[in-house]
């Protein structure tokens, strides 16, 4: 099954160095490479918005952005949003909030039957009340 991957665990990989990365990262790291290696990992325009901002280097900038640019990206429908912003809706009914990158995360997952693989906490709270599957690390 293909893997919507968030920005925490393409940020571990790419923009950390490796031994800055705790036992647990570097596992996670590892699990990036392999669903890259597989060609399982996707990612979303928001995903790759969140990576690319905040860096200063004009260098590093640039080489992230050609890094990212291997990996095919998903164009994020009409529907997508309308669910993003039900989703939202479902959660908040039930007590649980979250960023609108999140929830179309969640709703381009669900639409596309894909894992979400993040070490994002609030994915653990959405998927209580949404159809949506984590990726587990082997």
């Amino acid at each position: 099954m293909n893997v919507l991957v968030d920005t925490p665990i393409w940020s571990l990989a790419l923009r950390r160095k490796k031994g800055d990365l705790s036992t647990r990262e570097q596992g996670l790291a590892r699990g990036l490479e392999e669903v890259i290696r597989e060609g399982r990992a996707q990612i979303i325009g928001p995903v790759r918005q969140e990576l690319l901002s905040g860096i200063r280097n004009e260098g590093q900038f640039r080489s992230l952005r050609d890094n990212l640019r291997a990996f095919e990206e998903f164009s994020v429908e009409i529907e997508d949003y309308e669910q993003a912003a039900h989703m939202h809706n479902q959660c908040r009914t039930s007590g649980i909030a979250g960023s609108p990158t999140d929830f179309l995360i969640c709703a381009v997952a669900s639409r596309r039957k894909l894992r979400i693989f993040t070490t994002d906490g609030d994915f653990a709270q959405y998927r209580k009340v949404l159809p949506i599957q984590l990726h587990a690390m082997a």
